[in-house]
């Protein structure tokens, strides 16, 4: 059996194994950039986590400008 029969098939399944790849980066790179910006919105809104530690009127302040 040579492998020149099944090459195209090969290639194929190389092909799209890279394109899903890309795809599920640049979703996750899309979604990260999302999530940053919906969570620097509700700083801004004063509305922090509560695993963060509370911060002071001036890091608000600077957080406000720096947006």
């Amino acid at each position: 059996m040579e492998a020149t029969n099944h090459i195209g098939f090969i290639v194929a399944a190389y092909a799209a194994a890279f394109a899903v790849v890309g795809v599920l980066i640049a979703w996750v790179m899309l979604d990260y950039r999302a999530q940053r910006r919906k969570l620097a919105d509700l700083e801004l809104r004063g509305i922090t986590r509560r695993s963060a530690t509370m911060r002071s009127e001036r890091t608000m302040e600077q957080a406000k400008e720096e947006a």
